[in-house]
């Protein structure tokens, strides 16, 4: 659980570290996933956008109630988790993230989802870690972003460089099995990673299921973003689907 700091902080911040840590055996099992994935799937050496459409075995750790619970107090009770990835920025040229705010590539409307970060390795300013521009979700929405379809980005939606300034940026350094909470507004990127050790990660998206995951959207956002979002499968997480608009049909 938050304390009322921590959610304070959430709010104020845009983002915050959990006192839970996954334990080192759930850590292990994760990267054991993450290498059968990559010996099937070599194409997502660096970034894995649909961790649930290759395999189910992930979802287990999104419904942990220590991770939950965190969640259930910065966007409600009402819960559906509907996307998790690995960015895996391996050792001497892991690709960078470019500053970015995840809203402007999803299609959920009203726009709102919590991540939770999640180190599987120890996180640092020498192998590239997670960067947050604080404060910069407060404004409640997206900012101008542009395409850069650059094969060293794993992403290719950028935030113009006058809608933030650099200086501003914390770095999270994690241990591994450290996690952040982050708002779909704030700014956020990473850089290159050119030393020896991999900088593993997991993302856990939550959305409150008061908004709707609208699939006629994410199938016009397709091309533009690269991404398949209009064949995410919802999970329900806690609660209700409170919009009475979302469905929770597997779909492969």
């Amino acid at each position: 659980m938050l304390t009322e700091d921590q959610i304070k902080e959430y709010h104020e911040k845009g983002f915050v570290i959990i006192d839970y840590k996954m334990p080192e055996n759930e850590l292990e099992e994760i990267k054991n996933y993450h290498k059968v994935l990559l010996e099937k799937h070599p194409e997502f050496r660096d970034y894995c956008p649909t961790l649930l459409k290759y395999n189910l075995d992930f979802l287990k750790y999104a419904k942990k109630p220590e991770i939950l619970d965190c969640v259930k107090q910065v966007i409600g009770p009402n819960l559906a988790i509907w996307n998790q990835s690995f960015f895996a920025k391996p050792g001497i040229n892991g690709k960078a993230t470019p500053w970015h705010q995840d809203g402007e590539y999803w299609p959920i409307r009203p726009l709102a989802t919590c991540t939770v970060w999640l180190a599987v390795d120890d996180s640092n300013e020498e192998n590239g870690c997670l960067k947050y521009i604080p404060g910069s979700h407060k404004r409640k929405s997206t900012r101008k972003h542009s395409t850069n379809n650059s094969s060293n980005l794993t992403l290719n939606q950028e935030i113009d460089q006058s809608e933030y300034d650099e200086k501003d940026a914390y770095n999270l350094c994690l241990k591994a099995g450290q996690m952040a909470l982050h708002d779909v507004f704030i700014i956020h990127g990473s850089g290159v990673n050119t030393s020896p050790k991999s900088r593993r990660g997991m993302t856990m998206r939550y959305m409150p299921t008061s908004s709707t995951f609208n699939r006629k959207l994410a199938a016009e956002h397709s091309e533009k973003f690269n991404l398949d979002h209009q064949n995410r499968t919802l999970f329900l997480m806690s609660g209700i689907d409170e919009s009475g608009t979302n469905d929770f049909i597997v779909r492969s």
